[in-house]
């Protein structure tokens, strides 16, 4: 999903678009070393905590939706396991 489709689903979902959470979790995308791996980098368990230690409480919920929306896209469903941390999303294959 693109920036603005994720700020369209937090206005609904959350009240306000947390445009700063979602630009954060994909910072990387594009770039010359991850190209659109970049999920790798940011989209698990250990990426929400930090999003919550950078921008506050809600954003953890707002960082597990775009996550959530963005591992779809990858085939994941809600009966698969939630990525840990970096290592993790790899094993998955979601990289």
């Amino acid at each position: 999903m693109k920036c603005s489709d994720h700020c369209a689903e937090s206005i609904k979902l959350f009240g306000k678009p947390f445009e700063e959470v979602h630009l954060w979790l994909d910072e990387f995308a594009g770039s010359p070393e991850y190209g659109m791996r970049h999920r790798k980098v940011r989209h698990h368990e250990q990426g929400i905590q930090k999003a919550i230690r950078l921008f506050g409480e809600e954003a953890g919920l707002v960082a597990r939706q775009h996550i959530i929306s963005d591992l779809k896209e990858e085939g994941w469903t809600e009966n698969d396991p939630f990525p840990k941390d970096e290592a993790d999303y790899v094993r998955m294959g979601l990289f």
